[in-house]
């Protein structure tokens, strides 16, 4: 009985052992098979590197302003007689807007004229009766007194009038306007808004480090969205002699012609300033960029060796990289490409140092330095 008992126990051991043996050569050849497991390669598209030359410029979004802006308002009180302008419409310098009702100063006026007659009549008997030795140096001194004072009051008078016909102090557009006929305006009542369009101002803030760089009388280019396809040309009239301290931009004026008015104060335009010289870059797309706090970085496509293997296949190497501005859907390498190298343009989020890649450039992303978007 014990020696089957042993028997027993022996075969069940035996068992045991070599299930615990097939086990073990399975877990051999799934670490095996681990070990030399390569992940698939990661699906990519490229491009070729090319040296290009882009205008050293700063893109910046200025404001338009009148080169004169002025609201036109009453210098004297009174109720409006005639106006002669309408809303919205061109005017030149000296040109009639309103008149005041002026019939009581008219009044005044040929009363004062009378006086100032009088008072000449006078003065001119006194004066050879002085000079004839007839009446005294005072009765002549009072009678050339009185004749100037009339004479000024009358002067006075013509000014108040004057005043009450309220002329444009420039050629410009006018707006909206604020006032009716028969309205009594008190001084200094708003009548309407007048802008000189035709050249205007744009003003923008650059940044301090870029800000040796803006020379007066330099040239710049000037877009805006609400007016696509039209470009226009200035030079910068104006550097600031201070750097706002919030911003720590110096502002910038620049002076552009607009015969036909299509840029009207207050609007926002985009500015292309040059900064000097052409500059040789790596014109990249944006998409290609692997932007990080510890640098921006580019993956190269390149022959990359399996140090366990031995074997070559087709990975990318991470390169850190210097970008200096961007145009459109491009930016510009200034320093880490070298023309003719392949740089991954779209997955490089998924993408390591060494990654295995497979290149597919049947779709590529947007390379264009000046798109125009659909919704634009």
């Amino acid at each position: 009985m014990l020696k089957r008992m042993l028997l027993m126990l022996g075969v069940v051991l035996l068992i045991i052992a070599g299930l615990g043996f097939v086990k073990y050569r399975q877990f051999q050849g799934f670490k095996a098979q681990g070990a030399s497991f390569a992940p698939p390669p990661t699906a990519v598209t490229t491009i070729v590197a090319k040296r290009e030359t882009w205008p050293s410029t700063l893109q910046v979004i200025g404001t338009a302003a009148a080169i004169q802006g002025v609201t036109v308002s009453a210098d004297l009180p009174g109720t409006v007689d005639r106006i002669h302008f309408e809303s919205g419409k061109a005017v030149q310098v000296g040109d009639v807007l309103v008149e005041l009702d002026t019939r009581q100063e008219r009044a005044q006026l040929a009363a004062a004229q009378a006086d100032w007659e009088l008072a000449r009549i006078n003065y001119e008997r006194q004066e050879k009766l002085v000079a004839q030795g007839v009446v005294a140096r005072t009765e002549y001194d009072n009678a050339s007194a009185q004749q100037k004072s009339t004479e000024a009051h009358v002067g006075e008078i013509k000014a108040t009038i004057e005043r009450k016909t309220i002329r444009a102090p420039f050629s410009g557009i006018l707006g909206i306007r604020q006032i009716n006929l028969g309205q009594y305006l008190s001084a200094g009542q708003a009548i309407v808004s007048l802008q000189a369009v035709n050249p205007i101002y744009v003003n923008f803030g650059v940044p301090q480090q870029q800000s040796p760089q803006v020379r007066m009388g330099g040239g710049l280019r000037m877009t805006s969205d609400d007016l696509p396809g039209i470009q226009f040309a200035g030079r910068v009239s104006a550097v600031d002699s201070v750097v706002n301290e919030a911003t720590r931009n110096i502002q910038v004026q620049a002076t552009l012609t607009n015969p036909q008015g299509r840029l009207r104060p207050g609007m926002f335009v985009q500015v292309e300033l040059g900064l000097g010289a052409n500059r040789q870059i790596i014109a990249l797309p944006a998409s290609s960029i692997n932007y990080a706090p510890y640098g921006d970085s580019v993956y190269v496509v390149t022959d990359v060796q399996d140090p366990k293997s031995g074997k070559t296949f087709r990975g990318v190497r991470q390169q850190f990289v210097k970008i200096e501005g961007s145009r459109g859907d491009q930016v510009a390498v200034v320093s880490g490409v070298n023309p003719g190298e392949e740089i991954v343009t779209s997955g490089v989020f998924k993408l390591r140092n060494g990654a295995p890649v497979q290149v597919n450039n049947k779709v590529q992303p947007p390379n264009n330095p000046k798109p125009k978007p659909e919704d634009s």
